[in-house]
Formats: C-alpha cells, sequence, structure tokens
C-alpha cells in the first residue's frame, strides 16, 4: 500500500432551506461550492481528478434529496472518469472517503475527489420505507415508539443512573460547541449561548432539550486526496492520512439501537465506531494516549461524553470532569469537537465538517465525517436513520411534536 495525502478540502456552509446561508440551492450546487474550494485549495485543476466517490444518505439518481455524483461531474465537465455513488445514512461520508482513500491506497489511481453533501427534509427526516418485523429500524420506531431523540434520550437517562451526570453538565457540553462555532465561518450557529437559554429551552425527549440535539442542516463537504508522491509535487509537507476504517457490529453485540437481543456486557452501545475505532487505531499504529484532538459525531451533546470514554481516551465516569476543567475546550489537553460539532452546523448526513489540511489534525477515520488528517480522530456510528425530529433548532420548536419522556 502506498501512503495516502489529503491534497484539499472545500465546504459550503451549513445552512436550512429558505435562509440566507444556503436559500433554496440543490444539492448538486452545494456540492459544486465545495468542490470549487477543494480544488482551489489543492490546487489542481478538474481535468486531473481521476475518480470521485459521492456520498448522501440516500442515492435517489438526483430525484429526491440524495445527491447523484454524475450530476455534479456533468456540472465540471465530462472527462470519463468514473463515479462511484455510496448510501449510507449518517456513514454516507465517512464511506465514501473510506472507499477514496483505498483507491489511491491500492494504487488504482493517483487522485480522487470525495464529496458529499445533502438538502435535507424540513423537520423530519424521512423513514426508508421498510416495514417490517426482521427490520430492527421498524422495531424500533414503530413498534416500540421510539424515534431517534427517545432512544438518544434512553441513552443519556442511563448514564445518569450510572454516573450521576446531570441536566446541567449536558447543557454545557452546548455551550462549548456554540462558543467554538463562533470561530468557525462554516459552522450554520454562530451565536454564544448561555447555560441558562440551554436549560429554559424545551424537552425534545426528557432529558434532552431543544439546543443539545441537533437539527437537520444543508451543506455540502469535498476532500482532494492523492497518493504521498503525488501530494509532494504540490507541498513540502504533505497531510498523510494515518488511517481510515469502517467497521459493523459482531454478532455477539446487542443491536445498534440496543432495543432488542442480548445486553453488552460492557457498557458499550455503539459497538460499530468503537470496532472501527480500535481497527484504526491498529492501522495507524498508535493508541488513546497519542490523540490530541478529536472530532466525534454528536447527534445530541451525550456523545461527548459516551464516545471518549468508549474508544479509552479517558475512564468511564471521568467525561464530566474534563468538560467541566476545561480540558475539552479547543485550548485544553483533550479538545473535543472544537469545530463546534453537530450541535453547531446540524445533521446533514451526506458529508461533515472538513478540517483545515494545514492543521495536524486526525487521520483515523472510522465512519460518519469527512476525513482529517493526521493525529487525531473523528468517528461516529452507522445509525439508520429513520422518521424522527431531530431537534436543536432555534426557529423550529417542536411545537406541534410530542415530548417523549425517556425514564429508567
Amino acid at each position: 500500500m502506498q501512503e495516502v495525502a489529503v491534497l484539499g478540502v472545500g465546504l459550503h456552509r451549513f445552512g436550512k432551506t429558505g435562509d440566507d446561508i444556503v436559500g433554496n440551492k440543490s444539492v448538486t450546487a452545494l456540492c459544486r461550492h465545495a468542490i470549487d474550494a477543494a480544488l482551489s485549495d489543492a490546487g489542481v485543476p478538474w481535468k486531473q481528478i481521476q475518480a470521485v466517490c459521492a456520498a448522501s444518505s440516500r442515492f435517489s439518481g438526483g430525484k429526491g434529496w440524495g445527491l447523484n455524483g454524475n450530476d455534479v461531474v456533468e456540472e465540471l465537465g465530462s472527462t470519463g472518469i468514473p463515479v462511484y455513488n455510496m448510501s449510507a445514512g449518517c456513514a454516507a461520508g465517512g464511506n465514501a472517503f473510506n472507499v477514496g482513500y483505498s483507491m489511491v491506497a491500492g494504487g488504482v489511481y493517483d487522485m480522487v475527489l470525495v464529496v458529499g453533501g445533502e438538502v435535507m427534509p424540513k423537520g423530519m427526516i424521512q423513514t426508508s420505507g421498510v416495514e417490517e418485523a426482521t427490520d430492527p429500524e421498524f422495531l424500533r420506531q414503530r413498534c416500540v415508539g421510539m424515534p431517534g431523540p427517545s432512544f438518544w434520550a434512553t441513552l443519556a437517562r442511563r448514564r445518569m443512573h450510572d454516573f450521576g451526570t446531570t441536566e446541567e453538565q449536558f447543557a454545557k457540553v452546548a455551550v462549548k460547541a456554540r462558543r467554538c462555532s463562533v470561530h468557525n465561518p462554516y459552522a450554520r450557529f454562530q451565536k454564544e449561548i448561555g447555560l441558562h437559554e440551554v436549560l429554559a429551552s424545551p424537552y425534545v425527549s426528557n432529558p434532552l432539550r431543544l439546543f443539545e440535539i441537533c437539527p437537520v442542516s444543508n451543506g455540502a463537504a469535498a476532500v482532494v486526496i492523492c497518493s504521498a508522491a503525488k501530494a509532494r509535487q504540490f507541498t513540502s509537507r504533505p497531510v498523510l492520512v494515518a488511517s481510515s476504517t469502517v467497521a459493523t457490529m459482531h454478532f455477539s453485540d446487542a443491536l445498534p439501537r440496543g432495543l432488542a437481543g442480548p445486553v453488552p456486557g460492557g457498557p458499550s452501545f455503539h459497538t460499530e465506531s468503537l470496532a472501527a475505532v480500535k481497527r484504526a487505531f491498529e492501522m495507524a499504529g498508535i493508541g488513546p494516549q497519542d490523540v490530541s484532538l478529536t472530532e466525534l459525531q454528536d447527534n445530541t451533546c451525550y456523545y461527548e461524553f459516551a464516545y471518549p470514554e468508549e474508544w479509552g481516551l479517558c475512564k468511564p465516569g471521568e467525561a464530566e470532569h474534563l468538560l467541566e476543567s476545561g480540558q475539552t475546550a479547543p485550548n485544553g489537553r483533550m479538545p473535543i469537537n472544537p469545530s463546534g460539532g453537530f450541535v453547531s452546523f446540524g445533521e446533514d448526513d451526506g458529508n461533515g465538517r472538513v478540517p483545515d489540511r494545514r492543521t495536524d489534525l486526525a487521520a483515523a477515520r472510522p465512519v460518519g465525517r469527512a476525513p482529517g488528517t493526521r493525529c487525531a480522530r473523528r468517528a461516529g456510528t452507522d445509525q439508520r436513520t429513520g422518521r424522527q425530529r431531530n431537534g436543536g433548532d432555534p426557529e423550529e420548536v417542536a411545537a406541534a411534536e410530542p415530548v417523549y419522556s425517556a425514564k429508567i
């Protein structure tokens, strides 16, 4: 395998349909913006791209909210290159990057463009339409009556039971996220919020409040990846990718949503991401102690406590202390989501937040986001989203939506 490098990145700021950020732009237009920025950042023309990996939560041939990579190629110029369209829910961006990375590492191509974009439905993330007793997503949402926010609330309530986590501590994660997003020109929300504002926002699903759950957003991200040898033709300091991994659960694990099957032997309810992280560490030849920065999938503030513990970045029950002592702040000992996270961006399943290639970020890429670079990690579980209200949007208080209470 040959070394792989990130040569350029681009992003369209995240927003909401009809606002001053994304307006009524199509997903193709959003992606074109991100691609132009990535190519400019890399300093390469479109004609040097040898393949495209396109990510969207659902590929719909360009007729739904999903991205069709072929449309993007036609916009930029039909050069005859292959397009690989990938649909993988929240993990689409990570999967697309992993495919591009693997093709470059294996010597199939020297330069690949990875792009992801989404124009999300307002308010609701629709189900896949599968209503079968063998589908755990259908069982969770329709039979058990537990859409995404209620599932997350169950996990949050469990943490409160196990470690004494308080609602105020969940709220402090949102406060930190918004404080970070003020300095990120690509974040959807760029205004700080106080602790009292978070605690005064309505419950979406007890104990999680409106500002503690990410809203759905529109946006796009793109990255140019190439062989390290090729990158050195453009820069003397290429950003090398230490590893890129994707994983699924093992047969002995609890089901991904934790509502059927055996209870796991340990505290983990996120076995896919844990497997990906372990594999990424092994591939990169590093361990948790080597991580200097982490970007993780925070559909809700709960995950900023759960994931670092499960991945070995800190001890079980220690995450709240790290937050309150400032150690997870951008200038702390182990920064977590200095970009502002999903809480500040909103969830756009097909892509993710792309770090600046010139910063010394992470390269272990489990699933679910745009690529990192060298010494930190970005990860998330492969969650198939269904009909749910994500919440988190201060412009859309769910007045007409039921508030689900999840208590153990």
